[in-house]
């Protein structure tokens, strides 16, 4: 941010997007009121060391740091933002005083801090009391995409200008008489619908945009804790035995994902009629592809890729439409991010939506004979393909059960209330082996379900739950 602009933002006064406040050596007691009320309402902006009626106070220098700190450190912790939204702080130096600048996007999700909801009103911050008024949040925020989020202050200089030329070129190869070919490329991003109006009267390139064609330095300034991570615990299940952390451009994002997949897993022969089909390629390019497209690139957790022994799993952040396992015969495609989706129909690297989870139940079985794969919709979306069907443990060793069961006790003592689905995505294992692990559990008297599905929670046998805790496997 320049100091032009925001000596302008000062000039113009606090108002519904825009807050000052005063801070010195320690952040003001409630920055998180007017935080979460930014995020549920339309976002806006944050100016530490101004006073109320626009005087730069300034913040001490050897605190600054500090206090840079302690906002992404916050706002990343549940304790005291619920869901976590990783922010960061600007320092800018005003005629020798330093203010710091947060910039709060409205967010896709409700958010609370020390367990109360806020929204943002023209005379400041207001605590939401009325069922109803919440209900109104989440019903406005339904549909809300991320990926449209409009940064007015980015220019078209500030774009990688190859980048670009590569998503024209790849736009041709899978289509050489498409219509955005001949456009130049200011004009090709307007049409990919990387530039757009918002429902507040700004214009200007949107999220997407930036995540395709921005500069490192540019998609982390915006998004400072995006990233995927790639894992291979096929020998080490506690640590890793390679590791690939990916946070560039999402043409980049989308080769290097691949490449590790092509790195640790085998693509067997397999010929259709007499043309060679890369079935690797056509399961994974699919699954590649719906961690990129369909993650909230807003979320402070990263998409993680884990290639296991005898299954592979795929987790992104995610606003879920239904929570569960998917049923392939009886669902309705949804894009989380359209426009991300789109483009990357374009380049070929999609299929439209639906027909890639289609694919990869198609091929599946011809990659490894009764190879099974779950989509799961929840916080994360997960993704497990499991390649190992020998009888009700899938392959697991005495030793890796007693493990999986001593995991799935360790969670549910930390949290009695979680869900089946919540400890498959933690664990990283599909959500019918934790069903039968779990069944074994209540055959053997160890672990009870007290109450509903919904609402209701775990208990665990006292004395189990003593020699459980004395051995230490809660450790870890």
């Amino acid at each position: 941010m320049e100091i032009q602009q925001i000596t302008g933002l000062i000039a113009q006064g606090e108002g519904k997007n825009l807050e000052f406040k005063e801070s010195s050596i320690k952040l003001p007691n409630n920055l998180f009121e007017t935080v979460c009320a930014f995020l549920n309402t339309e976002g806006g902006d944050i100016i530490l060391g101004v006073s109320d009626d626009g005087k730069i106070t300034g913040i001490n220098k050897d605190a600054i740091s500090r206090l840079k700190k302690d906002i992404a450190n916050l706002s990343n912790n549940t304790q005291k933002l619920s869901p976590v939204f990783m922010l960061g702080a600007e320092e800018i130096n005003i005629k020798g005083k330093l203010i710091l600048f947060i910039k709060v996007p409205e967010s896709s999700m409700v958010h609370k801090t020390n367990n109360e909801v806020y929204i943002r009103n023209e005379d400041g911050d207001y605590k939401v009391m009325q069922i109803e008024k919440i209900a109104e949040i989440v019903n406005r925020k339904k549909g809300y995409f991320s990926e449209q989020t409009v940064y007015p202050y980015i220019k078209f200089e500030d774009f990688n200008i190859n980048l670009i030329k590569r998503a024209k070129a790849l736009i041709e190869n899978n289509n050489n008489s498409h219509p955005w070919i001949k456009l130049d490329y200011k004009a090709f991003l307007e049409r990919s619908g990387f530039y757009k109006k918002s429902h507040k009267g700004t214009e200007g390139y949107t999220l997407a945009a930036v995540l395709f064609f921005g500069t490192d330095e540019l998609i982390h300034s915006i998004v400072p804790a995006y990233k995927f991570d790639a894992l291979v615990k096929k020998f080490n299940i506690d640590h890793y035995d390679d590791r690939l952390t990916v946070r560039t451009n999402l043409l980049d994002a989308y080769d290097l994902l691949m490449g590790f997949i092509e790195k640790h897993i085998n693509d067997p022969f397999y010929l259709d009629g007499i043309i060679r089909i890369s079935l690797r390629g056509k399961i994974f390019r699919e699954l590649i592809a719906n961690i990129i497209a369909h993650r909230e690139y807003l979320s402070a957790s990263p998409a993680v890729i884990t290639i296991f022994k005898e299954k592979i799993v795929f987790k992104n952040p995610n606003n879920p439409r239904q929570h569960g396992i998917i049923d392939p015969e009886n669902f309705t495609p949804y894009a989380k991010n359209p426009t991300i989706s789109k483009f990357m129909l374009q380049m070929g690297r999609v299929e439209e939506i639906g027909s890639g989870m289609k694919n990869v139940y198609k091929y599946l079985p011809l990659f490894k004979k009764n190879a099974q794969v779950e989509f799961i919709d929840d916080e994360f979306f997960s993704t497990v393909v499991d390649l190992e069907t020998r009888g009700e443990t899938r392959g697991e060793t005495r030793g890796e059960i007693e493990k999986t069961k001593d995991r799935i006790l360790k969670h549910i003592l930390i949290n009695p209330s979680i869900t089946k689905p919540e400890i498959a995505t933690i664990i990283g294992i599909s959500l019918k082996g934790i069903e039968w692990q779990i069944s074994k559990l209540k055959k053997e008297g160890i672990l009870k379900r007290i109450g509903p599905n919904k609402g209701g929670y775990w208990e665990i046998d006292e004395k189990y739950k003593k020699d459980f805790e004395s051995s230490k496997k809660i450790e870890g």
